[in-house]
């Protein structure tokens, strides 16, 4: 079953860190400008794990409105910043927390429609069920030109 999240407000997530994150809800538009953000970014493409990286930053950097609990050297409060969202999510309890929080969820809604009827004995997607019915007879073999 899909499940959809009607409330799609901005909402507070706690890190585990004494770090909190006001977070804009990841939704379809966001993930497009975030293909866009990402064209000419080279990753190999067997570089999942570099893949999955980039594509939590950008996300990061177009959901994260707000947040509390981060300072600069000194212990000042800090504005929301690309930049200071990228130096965030270089620690990794706070790109875990991120990751699993706003992004997984996300994609798990996403595989939750992309998927094919399951096959009874489970090895590959099922075929549906037959809908065309039986030719009458074979057609003429071509004569040769």
């Amino acid at each position: 079953m899909l499940h959809l999240r009607i409330n799609r407000q901005p909402e507070w997530i706690d890190t585990g860190v004494g770090v909190r994150l006001h977070v804009a809800p990841l939704t379809s538009a966001v993930m497009l400008a975030v293909k866009s953000d990402l064209r000419g970014t080279e990753i190999d493409a067997g570089d999942i794990d570099r893949m999955h990286y980039e594509l939590v930053r950008a996300l990061a950097r177009r959901t994260i409105l707000d947040w509390e609990g981060v300072g600069d050297e000194g212990g000042n409060p800090v504005a929301v910043t690309p930049a200071g969202i990228d130096a965030l999510l270089d620690l990794h309890r706070i790109f875990d927390a991120y990751d699993a929080r706003v992004v997984s969820p996300y994609l798990l809604v996403q595989s939750e429609k992309n998927v094919s009827a399951p096959s009874p004995n489970g090895i590959s997607a099922g075929a549906g069920p037959t809908i065309a019915t039986p030719a009458r007879a074979s057609a003429p073999t071509a004569r040769p030109a």
